[in-house]
């Protein structure tokens, strides 16, 4: 194997590889974005105001508020049965919310109810009444069971869902329990959307599909990229030249048409986006690597291999490969940046994640109207995120293709 070796000890490439990459800056805040993209991404449902699936819980009476904006709410208990998601279940998938918060004016307790005015956003807001009985605020009520509504000596008795349980409540006991569990006032750090959804909640969510998407897709343009080109550059002859015609095929269709026709003919969706990225990219990646392996195919270490009776696959998985790890991880950041861009693309066309998955790019599509209105923000939000994240990439790569630069590992290791 072709590692290089210092005076002092040895080291594998890898090795000074980092020790180059922690020198420039830029790589190393490229890495740090991706990094923290990460964690946002695996821990979104965590962290979100809006922790429900897609970060998708609508309120239309907050359609497009500025960052900044603040409300009271009043949460009332859905009269159904306690959703019990575990701990991963909700980081994965997010959790259906037992409450729904409702945005009020002004409130009043008359009896056993509770009168809120729906918030309008007018001046003089001038919004409906709105009469829950207090219980139904704060419990799932079983109303097929008695239900006792006793204003005159001021107690409700009801069957609870969740406990299956009977359960007496007096008025004034209900009414600290709404004031301290039930009305709270939400802030819409960047706004909402124009069905009223959070946005802050929505862009952390968005991170989790950008990033599926480039890691899915990238594994898959590599695997089909390597296999090609090893093949290709290494047994040269016959399978050189019909690997060979088959790029060249490809490499002629223009990137965004061949993966419209690809999701197009597997239809519309998350999972399509997936495959139709990942079976476009492979050919930048399998014209690199034939490259490589048709230069290291010479080398005196593969003729030794020949020479001691090493099958193919053993000299190309022992010696070959390993020595092409570099542009392999230069060739994944960088097709990672260009997944990112057609995923966004395809969303903002219609025809990637459909709603309401949260997409970058099907967000500013969804808001691009308001780019010459006053919540150009809308729009702006997600495509900053695209720009940042494409740019970490693309940092890490320029970064990684120098610390694998051949010429710049010898001279640390020297």
């Amino acid at each position: 194997m072709s590692n290089i070796h210092r005076r002092r000890g040895s080291h594998s490439l890898t090795f000074y590889a980092w020790q180059r990459l922690k020198k420039n800056k830029l790589a190393l805040l490229g890495l740090y974005l991706i990094t923290a993209s990460f964690l946002i991404a695996v821990f979104g449902y965590l962290i979100v105001p809006d922790s429900t699936p897609d970060a998708n819980d609508q309120k239309l009476e907050l359609s497009v508020k500025h960052p900044g904006f603040t409300v009271k709410e009043l949460r009332i208990r859905k009269n159904q049965v306690s959703n019990k998601k575990g701990f991963f279940s909700k980081m994965i998938f997010g959790r259906e919310n037992d409450f729904k918060e409702a945005p009020f004016y002004d409130f009043e307790f008359n009896g056993n109810d509770i009168i809120y005015e729906e918030y309008t956003g007018r001046e003089n807001n001038k919004g409906a009444k709105i009469k829950y009985n207090m219980v139904d605020v704060i419990y799932a009520v079983d109303f097929s069971k008695p239900f006792i509504d006793n204003v005159k000596e001021g107690f409700v008795e009801f069957y609870d869902i969740d406990s299956a349980r009977q359960i007496k409540l007096k008025t004034h006991e209900m009414k600290s329990q709404i004031i301290r569990e039930h009305i709270k006032t939400h802030v819409y750090l960047l706004g909402t959307d124009r069905v009223g959804r959070d946005m802050l909640s929505r862009l952390i969510i968005g991170t989790r599909i950008s990033l599926a998407v480039g890691f899915i897709s990238v594994i898959l343009s590599i695997l089909i990229g390597v296999v090609m080109g090893t093949l290709s550059g290494y047994f040269r002859g016959w399978i050189d030249n019909v690997i060979m015609w088959i790029i060249n095929v490809v490499w002629s269709i223009p990137t965004l048409l061949l993966v419209i026709a690809v999701t197009l003919a597997l239809g519309k969706g998350f999972w399509q986006v997936f495959i139709a990225v990942g079976v476009t990219m492979w050919v930048e990646v399998a014209r690199v690597i034939r490259g490589q392996v048709l230069s290291l195919r010479e080398n005196e270490f593969v003729e030794a291999g020949r020479a001691l009776g090493f099958s193919n696959f053993r000299i190309i998985m022992g010696h070959v490969l390993p020595n092409i790890i570099g542009p392999i991880i230069v060739l994944s950041a960088a097709n990672f940046a260009n997944a990112i861009l057609i995923e966004a693309g395809l969303s903002f066309l219609g025809i990637g994640a459909q709603p309401p998955t949260a997409s970058w790019g099907g967000m500013i599509s969804a808001h691009r109207g308001y780019i010459i209105a006053d919540a150009a923000y809308l729009a702006f939000l997600p495509g900053i995120a695209i720009m940042l994240m494409v740019l970490a990439f693309v940092l890490l790569g320029n970064g990684l293709r120098d610390a694998f630069d051949t010429k710049t590992v010898e001279e640390v290791a020297v």
